[in-house]
């Protein structure tokens, strides 16, 4: 019996060892998967953090980008939008000009714009009101002088040298022909007029003429408002 019992205390001896080698082994095993795993952690948390910096520093740079191209659109915006009330001040400045003011301005406008001097004028229906008449006396006394000189200031300052310069005047305006004529037309425009001869029509229009203006001058009336 003593001889089998320490058999069997040897097998379990022996036995007892083997395990407790599995089992060291199996920790080692167990540790050595646990450390790569967690060394491949490591390195993946890295790329991943690098890629999301990467990311964020393309995402920063495209929204930096449409910023600042936005920011250029609204500044242009603004600098047309000044310029606009820049020429709708100098239209309506021309506008409200003193009557005599005017009234002189449109009829040197008539006067540049009349080819044959037979031309008619077609105000807004205020304008035609208020100073149509004058205007178009106006330019057609400075026709008429254009085309028959006067008689020296020193004769017309006679009772009768006046008359008979009047008279020169007259008979040229008949001769030839020359008389601005007022139209019974009216044209919605804000100032100026419209002249018409026969189915030509020259716009000078207060409003028309301004945006022709701005057309060439915006870029110098641009570097003066905004130039740093």
């Amino acid at each position: 019996m003593e001889g089998i019992e320490k058999i069997t205390a040897k097998i379990a001896q022996d036995a007892q060892a083997e395990i407790e080698k599995l089992t060291a082994e199996t920790d080692e095993k167990v540790k050595s998967i646990l450390d790569s795993a967690q060394a491949q952690a490591r390195e993946e948390a890295g790329d991943i953090v690098e890629k999301g910096r990467a990311a964020a520093g393309e995402r920063l740079e495209r929204l930096s980008s449409a910023a600042q191209m936005e920011r250029r659109k609204l500044e242009l915006a603004a600098k047309q939008e000044v310029l606009g009330e820049a020429f709708d001040l100098a239209l309506e400045k021309l506008c409200t000009l003193p009557e005599k003011e005017y009234i002189d301005l449109l009829t040197k406008l008539a006067l540049e714009a009349s080819a044959s001097g037979k031309e008619r004028l077609i105000f807004s229906q205020k304008d035609r009101a208020r100073v149509g008449k004058q205007v178009v006396m106006a330019a057609n006394d400075a026709l008429i002088k254009d085309r028959a000189p006067g008689l020296p200031e020193e004769v017309t300052k006679s009772k009768m040298g006046s008359l008979m310069d009047k008279l020169i005047h007259n008979t040229t305006a008949i001769v030839t022909g020359a008389g601005l004529t007022l139209s019974e037309q009216t044209r919605d425009i804000k100032g100026g007029f419209i002249m018409v001869d026969g189915d030509v029509e020259i716009n000078c229009a207060f409003e028309t003429l301004v945006r022709l203006q701005r057309e060439r001058m915006e870029k110098k009336v641009a570097e003066a408002l905004f130039q740093s």
